[in-house]
């Protein structure tokens, strides 16, 4: 078996809560080394994000800390930020997502820690960037989401603007700083320097606006919500059934036709109102309801079953429980069992990245607050008592 891509790649994780963890679980699953850096005592502030909780231990922490290595120092001492100094000497990559400024003031700024290891890929991850008028700011998620436009798009045509159900601002930025890093660690394969990044939830929040932005900006017209439904596409929304509700994603015209002649109504296929996708767009509210009462003479399984023999795309409104027993989620593997000390075994959602050559890390379960510490302080010959 080959090693995993970033066998060898030692990342030092100054980063607290999704974003920044979020990053540096996926460098971990790619094979690097992950020394989380925590405040003894209380660690990560999602140590104390309950509930839910299993047994007191927080499972929005268990999400993104997989498979690194917890180390329990103290900032604020001497001590500890001497102990940082030494592993950023030893360090690949250094991700944090500290406020502007504080780190400079630990002296573990990008700047004095590149001056004794040049190859250091320093990943700075923030609300708003290093730069502009408001790098002194905080940056959390749900107000990012409703600042980038984000929210302003999403919930239904005549509701109030709507976040998505999980901190996708967040998520997406640790996705980009990934990005980043493997091109800075790709770049240093040819000049031997590592370099400054600097990630912005805000940045990131605004490029998920993705053909939403780029009509805008050409255009100049202020998009709207429209709920369940595409503002490009049709259809493409929910439909009720006899007994439920099903997805459709009828992304061309050829797929337009096999619906047709699924739900009987080949007459709608054939009517100029229909025949290509700008017509349904802009005759959406007549043909919608059309659409809608064919549904209503079936149960969502028999229409799913008619319409993918059709290869015409749709999905049933699965619930979370619904999500985790489905075959297509189980045959992939989505889900992994690694052992834990304490509770036995933790299921965790496995990494979405596949390889054919070289693995990925074997998962590991999520540290307790300063489990490593002695290990990784030992390592590196750096002599400390171990603060857990």
């Amino acid at each position: 078996m080959m090693a995993p891509p970033l066998d060898g790649i030692k990342v030092l994780d100054l980063s607290r809560v999704l974003a920044g963890p979020t990053c540096t679980q996926t460098l971990a699953d790619l094979g690097a080394e992950v020394w989380k850096i925590e405040p003894p005592g209380k660690g990560d502030d999602t140590r104390g994000w309950m509930p839910p909780e299993v047994e007191g231990e927080s499972t929005y922490f268990m999400c993104c800390n997989r498979s690194k290595k917890s180390v329990a120092l103290d900032l604020k001492s001497q001590e500890g930020r001497a102990a940082v100094q030494a592993l950023a000497r030893n360090a690949d990559v250094l991700v944090e997502n500290f406020r502007q400024g504080a780190l400079d003031a630990f002296g573990l700024d990008y700047e004095t820690l590149s001056a004794d290891n040049r190859r250091l890929i320093y990943c700075s991850i923030s609300g708003y960037g290093r730069t502009g008028p408001r790098a002194g700011e905080g940056g959390y998620d749900f107000t990012i989401q409703a600042e980038s436009g984000l929210m302003a798009i999403t919930g239904e045509p005549e509701g109030e603007p709507m976040k998505l159900g999980v901190a996708i601002t967040d998520i997406a930025t640790g996705m980009n700083a990934v990005q980043a890093i493997l091109a800075a660690l790709f770049a240093r394969e040819r000049t031997g320097r590592g370099q400054h990044l600097d990630l912005a939830l805000f940045d990131s929040a605004v490029a998920l606006l993705a053909n939403v932005a780029s009509g805008y900006l050409q255009t100049g017209r202020e998009p709207s919500r429209y709920g369940n439904a595409h503002a490009t596409v049709v259809p493409y929304q929910l439909f009720d059934t006899m007994d439920g509700t099903l997805a459709l994603a009828c992304g061309n015209d050829g797929q337009f036709l096999a619906l047709c002649e699924v739900l009987g109504r080949t007459d709608l296929a054939r009517d100029e109102r229909f025949i290509r996708n700008r017509s349904r767009v802009e005759n959406r509210d007549t043909l919608i309801p059309e659409l809608q009462a064919a549904f209503l003479t079936r149960g969502t399984d028999e229409w799913i079953s008619l319409l993918r023999k059709a290869k015409v795309p749709v999905g049933s409104v699965r619930s979370v429980s619904e999500v985790f027993s489905a075959a297509d989620v189980l045959e992939r593997g989505l889900v992994t069992t690694v052992p834990d000390a304490v509770h036995g075994q933790l299921s965790l959602v496995r990494s979405p990245l596949r390889f054919s050559e070289t693995p990925l890390h074997t998962p590991v379960a999520p540290p307790r607050l300063g489990d490593n510490t002695e290990e990784v302080l030992a390592a590196h010959g750096i002599n400390l008592g171990a603060s857990k």
